[in-house]
């Protein structure tokens, strides 16, 4: 789907290509030059080796870097992960009421990509490549090119995550892996659908460039603890799974910077884990519920002025009736700052954090009010309720 948000690309397709091939041809030829005048000028110098080194200084100097890599990662993880990559079409009519011409409906078509997570049809893939939930027609594509209709199972737009479901059995599934153990400068490699799919199951590969990363995306939201990799992510990724050399599934390619190059974001696949389990099993995902409405503290206290007295948290503008926030005590103007020690960054921090509870649990929230801090429990229900 086409969808741009602010500096950010998430599905569009980008024209402008630059080429430098008088550059290159300079830059090789002086360096050739420079090489022969250096060798001819200084010639190489044996000298002793001291036979007493300084044991800090050799401890420093004698690092050595143990792997057991392939050189051909890339191909074996591609071979591995290839059949599980779907592509996916919607078509979306959209009205509008022009001026002269009075209301208009327009056919809007987009490509995106998937990723199956299970051997029965569930397949992960972003929000806004089924226009957040809006597609009328969805389509998946199979590598082997059959073709199945798609039903929305769940979706989470502020996450840009969303799982679909079509009909089959012993499909191949994508392995998992764990994004909490992801580090800088490893392995990734991304598959997906760039540009339509024309290019369908292209694979990219770079590193894992960033951890933990925030974007604001627009005026009233940010995408919070995204991957960042340098690994090639066009328009139509969108879905596709990021993946380590293991060929295991760490994140959802979600959205480039479009102003620079090799800068790509995924959302962690830990994340959607609890949705992604609970679905399999049960065949839908009831998740936990506070009975809140509010924003992120910060953006408020920029924007108002007021100062609460934090750097973090998410700011109660509502209590929901009858609901677990009213009957622990809380009140609007509250400060959610943490569940259970785990500290909230954000509404988005927010509902990450409660992905992982049940309906029915209990949790401790620590609150900011008039600038106190307090712990108060409560029992969480489902979101069905609110």
């Amino acid at each position: 789907m086409n969808d741009e948000r602010n500096n950010y690309d998430f599905n569009n397709k980008r024209n402008n290509q630059r080429s430098y091939p008088s550059y290159v041809i300079v830059s090789l030829t002086s360096g050739l030059i420079g090489a022969l005048i250096f060798a001819m000028i200084f010639r190489p110098i044996s000298l002793p080796l001291k036979k007493e080194i300084n044991k800090e200084n050799e401890q420093r100097q004698n690092i050595t870097i143990e792997t057991s890599e392939d050189p051909n990662i890339p191909e074996v993880v591609a071979q591995k992960t290839m059949e599980s990559v779907v592509g996916i079409t919607t078509r979306q009519v959209r009205e509008s009421n022009d001026l002269f011409f009075g209301p208009t409906r327009q056919l809007v078509e987009g490509t995106g990509s998937g990723v199956l997570v299970s051997s029965d049809g569930y397949i992960l893939t972003n929000s806004h490549v089924i226009a957040g939930g809006k597609a009328e027609d969805m389509k998946v594509l199979f590598i082997d090119g059959s073709e199945k209709d798609g039903n929305l199972v769940w979706q989470d737009r502020t996450l840009d995550l969303a799982i679909i479901k079509v009909e089959g059995e012993g499909l191949k599934a994508a392995e998992l892996g764990n994004s909490d153990e992801v580090n800088i400068g490893e392995v990734a490699i991304a598959i997906g659908n760039p540009l339509g799919l024309e290019f369908e199951r292209t694979v990219t590969s770079g590193i894992i460039s960033g951890l933990n990363r925030s974007l604001q995306i627009s005026e009233d939201g940010s995408m919070e603890g995204l991957i960042q990799t340098d690994a090639s992510i066009n328009s139509g990724n969108s879905g596709g799974p990021l993946l380590n050399k293991e060929g295991k599934v760490i994140g959802i390619n979600t959205l480039k910077i479009k102003s620079v190059e090799g800068m790509g974001f995924a959302q962690p696949i830990n994340l959607v884990k609890p949705v992604i389990d609970q679905i399999i099993t049960k065949g839908e995902f009831i998740g936990a519920y506070i009975g809140i409405t509010g924003e992120d503290a910060v953006r408020y206290q920029k924007a108002s002025g007021i100062d609460f007295g934090v750097e973090y948290g998410v700011l109660i503008r509502e209590v929901k009736k009858d609901l677990p926030a009213e009957k622990a005590g809380l009140k609007p103007g509250d400060i959610i700052t943490s569940i259970n020690g785990d500290k909230v960054e954000s509404l988005q921090g927010l509902r990450k954090i409660l992905y992982r509870f049940k309906p029915g649990e209990s949790i401790n929230l620590g609150i900011v009010r008039d600038k106190q801090t307090l712990d108060i429990n409560l029992e969480l229900t489902s979101m069905d309720k609110k």
